[in-house]
């Protein structure tokens, strides 16, 4: 029953993401919502990694054969690297916005609207 537990949070983290993405008008809780979508899909790779009793595979004398996948691993280190940069370039574009237009959010930015 708890086996999937992981993978329902994932989801539920997921959809709060896009739900801020979606229904919010300032920049920061978009991205912010962009942030809780990439800890949803951080948390589903760890999950869909994760194997019972197993190890680390930079163990070379391991006692045990079984280990974990080591590839969803990488990508969700990739996965976070790349993340910083997206939400820290966000960011930075967001104060570019705000100190044009004096506020940061998309109903009060005229080329902003589409």
């Amino acid at each position: 029953m708890y086996y999937n537990l992981p993978f329902i949070i994932a989801a539920v983290i997921a959809v709060i993401g896009i739900a801020a993405m979606l229904f919010r008008h300032n920049l920061v809780k978009v991205i912010m919502g962009l942030s809780l979508v990439e800890a949803g899909v951080n948390l589903f790779l760890v999950a869909l990694g994760y194997r019972i009793d197993a190890i680390a595979p930079i163990f070379t004398n391991a006692p045990s054969t079984d280990m974990v996948l080591p590839t969803v691993q990488a990508m969700t280190l990739t996965n976070i690297v790349i993340g910083i940069a997206t939400t820290a370039m966000l960011l930075s574009f967001t104060m570019i916005i705000y100190k044009k237009y004096g506020s940061a959010t998309t109903t009060t930015v005229r080329k902003l609207r589409g």
